[in-house]
């Protein structure tokens, strides 16, 4: 298992505003640096109406005017993977504010995956280019004094990363709260084993770390929660605290996962989120329009 890719520096301890977004329990964050007017946004959301077809920038609208009333100034937008039950509203939040969109390299692997289930056409690139950062495993990159790296934790998607910033660490659908688990890894290009081998890594990280969901479901009708710690996940996660074997996790992740039924969202936001959050293409009349692979998914 690699090591941690990056010195952590706890002694940092970055601003965290969390937005909920109650229609797709996403949790959205803006993370400031205490020392700066600079910030980052970690897993936005575009509101969708599916039903319909209509999209609206309500959840990213808050966003920007947190930003826009306190005088921040945007540097990031990052994706922690390509989110299969929400859109991202990255590109938007960009065109109002500025700041570079930045995800996982193995984008690529997700955008030849999911290219083909979608049939798209040659003139989608499977490159990553559609983001301005592709990070790999250890890379840096700053907001304003503060030094973030990401950490390749692939299992969900193999696009996962989870980005260390100060004391904080986003662990986007690597982990839920302790009583909630992990995430599925049954997706196209998912795995259980190489899921629980991403959890050990984070896991790894200083007993204070704090860890930051990018989902919530309110196990057992608890209130909605997003921050634990390390130390917490290691001594209660019902998935993968200290004592749970690898081989007993694949067994139980693998189990519960041939339950479960596909995102209700997962065919406009797979669509989406691998054009780094851009819709599609409009038609000649100005119309957009998604894809419905059949028995596919």
């Amino acid at each position: 298992m690699p090591s941690i890719p990056h010195p952590v520096d706890l002694s940092v301890k970055p601003d965290i505003t969390p937005f909920f977004d109650p229609a797709t329990n996403t949790v959205s964050y803006v993370v400031k640096d205490p020392n700066s007017p600079a910030c980052a946004v970690i897993d936005s959301v575009m509101d969708i109406d599916y039903a319909s077809g209509r999209v609206a920038p309500v959840s990213a609208d808050k966003i920007i005017r947190l930003i826009q009333s306190n005088g921040w100034r945007l540097e990031w937008l990052i994706e922690t993977h390509v989110h299969a039950d929400h859109l991202s509203a990255a590109p938007y939040i960009q065109s109002k504010l500025g700041g570079k969109i930045g995800i996982g390299v193995n984008i690529r692997i997700v955008q030849e995956t999911f290219g083909k289930i979608f049939n798209e056409g040659t003139e989608f690139q499977r490159d990553g280019s559609q983001f301005d950062r592709l990070f790999q495993d250890g890379d840096s990159y700053e907001i304003g004094g503060m030094t973030g790296f990401a950490m390749h934790t692939p299992g969900h998607t193999p696009a996962c990363m989870t980005h260390v910033i100060g004391d904080a660490a986003f662990v986007g659908d690597t982990l839920f709260m302790p009583d909630g688990g992990s995430a599925r890894a049954d997706f196209p290009g998912g795995d259980a084993r190489t899921l629980y081998r991403s959890i050990r890594r984070v896991l790894e990280l200083p007993d204070a770390m704090r860890l930051f969901m990018c989902h919530d479901y309110g196990p057992n009708g608890r209130d909605i929660r997003w921050e634990t710690t390390v130390a917490e996940q290691r001594a209660h996660n019902i998935h993968v605290r200290d004592g749970i074997t690898e081989d007993e996790f694949v067994a139980a992740r693998e189990a519960r996962d041939r339950t479960l039924e596909m995102p209700k969202l997962i065919i406009p936001s797979l669509q989406v989120n691998m054009n780094a959050g851009r819709l599609p293409t409009p038609d000649q009349s100005g119309r957009r329009f998604l894809k419905v692979p059949l028995n596919t998914l």
